[in-house]
């Protein structure tokens, strides 16, 4: 016998930068696994997979044993509060687990940093540098006439990409879509969108994507260039006709140096926002990353790789990297947090660490100077909220299974009292 969730229709997948809510989750028997429902998405339905109808009991574990809650905590505490430079990475959290870490980052003096930050930086960089113009997915379903993705379809991050962009819909009667770099596979889906009120063109890049961009950049902008190549006047052109063109990418995909493939597509907006409507939209921040930049930044003013530090509040967002951290040896302790990701282990590191994430990831932190505390997850076991990918879209999550575990606001809160009071000082 199965059942869906205890509210049918509501469940918002918390696994995908999306956030989509016109799903729902079927609810069995024993070790059964949560299967999807009403749709089909296979990033979701694989997240699913990791998380059995009946909950297993999950215990904390120090120095690969098991152990009480309590123990768990006080382990934790005492590793945080003697280290000089933690770090806290993953931040795989909803609204209220980040805001619980952010005075405990204050107290131990951190540098918090997300899974993902080098894709999610460079958006950041191009903001802080020369500011943005972006729109949300709900405005693209039902404005947009012309689409271009950038640097080909983020299908593995977002597999939805198409039906939240309603791309098919009848709400705008026309569409064109564009792919600029696609890959083979990119090719074969796109033709598959083609149809009644929507057509397709992909461009294969004129040297690298940022070559393309610059020219593409130029074109719009009305500089005169004599050998640039047709298909990108073409459509320079088209994005001068639109009602409303948006530009759409994906940071993870973008190369080392995607902040300035990103700040030449907000070049082009800005010359296309000076005559007609258009606006960038960019497809990152899934397993909480997202929601933990917004977090951050509202708690403190700056957003990931910053630190409470002795000199108060600083931001380097180059230098607080957690990878680069970490193979500099730039911090003696850490953080991670992945309550989304049965698969987000932290890295590789002999450093004492304390870990807060799904109870499958226990087996991967069973060593000495370790400390796992196993949460739920947002979503599927408890209530919670995640901002979306468009930056400004707060969705609530809601739970489809409820469990016992703790979640990481309750931890975060219990470690911030467990501290040393020369430390939470």
């Amino acid at each position: 016998m199965t059942t869906s969730s205890a509210a049918a229709g509501v469940w918002t997948c918390p696994f995908c930068p999306l956030a989509c809510d016109h799903l729902d989750v079927r609810v069995g028997a024993g070790d059964e696994p949560l299967k999807l429902q009403g749709g089909h998405c296979e990033r979701a339905s694989q997240a699913l997979g990791h998380f059995a109808s009946l909950p297993k009991a999950a215990s904390p574990e120090v120095d690969g044993q098991p152990a009480s809650l309590d123990s768990a905590l006080a382990a934790a505490a005492a590793l945080l509060s003697a280290s000089r430079q933690p770090l806290f990475a993953g931040l795989g959290s909803d609204v209220a687990g980040t805001r619980a870490l952010y005075p405990l980052a204050c107290a131990t003096g951190a540098i918090w940093d997300s899974a993902g930050g080098d894709a999610l930086v460079q958006g950041l960089r191009a903001l802080q540098d020369r500011g943005q113009f972006t729109t949300t997915l709900a405005e693209v379903r039902t404005r947009a006439d012309l689409i271009v993705f950038v640097g080909g379809l983020p299908m593995a991050i977002a597999p939805l990409i198409r039906e939240r962009l309603g791309i098919g819909d009848a709400q705008v009667s026309q569409r064109h879509v564009v792919v600029i770099g696609p890959t083979d596979s990119d090719v074969a889906t796109l033709a598959g969108w083609a149809g009644a009120g929507v057509t397709v063109e992909s461009i294969a890049p004129q040297g690298d994507l940022f070559d393309t961009l610059s020219v593409l950049c130029a074109l719009v902008a009305k500089r005169p260039l004599a050998n640039a190549p047709t298909e990108l006047r073409a459509l320079a052109e088209r994005l001068h006709a639109a009602r409303y063109a948006v530009l759409v990418g994906a940071p993870p995909r973008l190369p080392a140096q995607g902040a300035l493939i990103v700040e030449s597509v907000h070049q082009t907006v800005g010359h296309l926002n000076r005559k007609t409507r258009a606006a960038a939209l960019w497809i990152g921040g899934g397993n909480g990353a997202a929601t933990a930049n917004q977090v951050f930044a509202w708690l403190s003013g700056l957003p990931v790789r910053s630190r409470a530090g002795p000199r108060g509040l600083e931001h380097e967002p180059l230098r607080f990297g957690a990878a680069r951290l970490l193979d500099d040896g730039a911090v003696d302790a850490m953080l991670w947090v992945a309550s989304f990701d049965a698969q987000s282990a932290p890295p590789a590191t002999t450093l004492p660490l304390v870990v807060l994430g799904h109870p499958a990831l226990a087996a991967q932190c069973r060593r000495p100077g370790a400390v796992f505390i196993p949460v739920g997850t947002p979503g599927i076991g408890s209530a919670g909220h995640v901002f979306r990918t468009d930056g400004t879209v707060l969705m609530p999550l809601h739970a489809v299974r409820p469990d016992a575990l703790p979640g990481v606001a309750e931890v975060a809160k219990r470690l911030l009292q467990a501290l040393p009071a020369r430390s939470a000082a």
